[in-house]
């Protein structure tokens, strides 16, 4: 008996990487699950079927059931098809996992105008696409008396968190998929889903630039960059054991989880009238009492 048995899974993205090693874990814990990837390279350029063939061909061949699917996430024609072929083929959507995503790391003054789009599009609107075409279905089934237990798992990063300089665009839809999981758990509890994201740590395409020689594999040694060791994050996510976590994001690296907190106030400087430029600058010793003014660590 698998935690996921009975539930039906869409994993974005699923071709490679994180991704697969997410599908394959899911189906693993019982879920059937719709591959779904359009075969981009890791700027978003070109199609190839073959690896998200490969997933699903790997996920029949260890017992499980798994479909195949193409479509562009990032359009509402290609998200709301990939959700009726979930409904279409096993009756219904359990569990979306937002993965895919493409790279196009530039410096802000080097950046063109499709390369904003291009990832902008992909990822925030994708995962926004995707959710609203899941949530309609939940929302649906909840109107019509049943009782729903909808999972949406997104993916954020920490360049989302916390900024990386030559990641503009990237950054900044991540850090929108943080704020709208937030926001779509707050408006999807009340029917049976919940909204979380995870932040991950590993050995992808598209980190293979930034980790560079430091997640290189060790013989003997545990590969704390694997994908595979995102994956059992998401399968908690997606169950039923899971129902009390919402609007959550999660740092994963190897063995270790971090729940995240967000924006909190860390100093504060307050009168009965209101300020005058000078005064807050004579007041900036305040304000920055319990914090530095200069720009955040990019880790935690």
């Amino acid at each position: 008996m698998g935690m996921l048995d009975g539930k039906v899974a869409i994993v974005t993205g699923a071709g490679r990487g994180i991704g697969r090693a997410e599908a394959l874990l899911l189906a693993e814990e019982g879920a059937k699950v719709i591959v779904n990837d359009v075969g981009a390279s890791r700027a978003g350029e070109g199609a190839d079927a073959s690896p998200a063939e490969q997933t699903v061909q790997d996920i029949k061949a260890a017992g499980g059931d798994s479909a195949l699917n193409a479509d562009d996430v990032s359009s509402w024609k290609g998200a709301a098809s990939l959700v009726k072929q979930a409904v279409d083929t096993w009756g219904q959507l359990d569990i979306l996992v937002n993965n895919a995503g493409i790279l196009r790391d530039k410096m802000s003054f080097n950046m063109e105008e499709s390369d904003w789009d291009d990832v902008i599009r992909v990822h925030l609107k994708g995962h926004f696409a995707m959710s609203h075409f899941a949530a309609n279905h939940w929302r649906d089934r909840s109107k019509a008396g049943e009782e729903v237990s909808g999972r949406i798992v997104n993916t954020a990063s920490e360049a989302g968190l916390f900024g990386n300089a030559g990641q503009a665009n990237y950054g900044a839809a991540k850090a929108g998929i943080a704020a709208m999981t937030i926001i779509l758990g707050r408006e999807l509890g009340r029917y049976g889903v919940t909204v979380n994201a995870i932040s991950p740590r590993a050995r992808t395409r598209m980190t293979e630039d930034l980790f560079g020689e430091m997640a290189k594999v060790e013989e003997g040694k545990f590969d704390a960059f694997a994908p595979e060791n995102v994956a059992p994050l998401v399968a908690f996510l997606a169950s039923d054991a899971a129902a009390d976590v919402n609007g959550q994001n999660f740092v994963v690296f190897g063995g270790s989880v971090w729940v995240m907190e967000g924006w909190k106030a860390a100093g504060q400087v307050s009168r009965d009238d209101r300020w005058t430029p000078k005064e807050l600058a004579d007041a900036k010793s305040t304000l920055f009492a319990t914090r530095d003014p200069g720009l955040p660590p990019f880790t935690f």
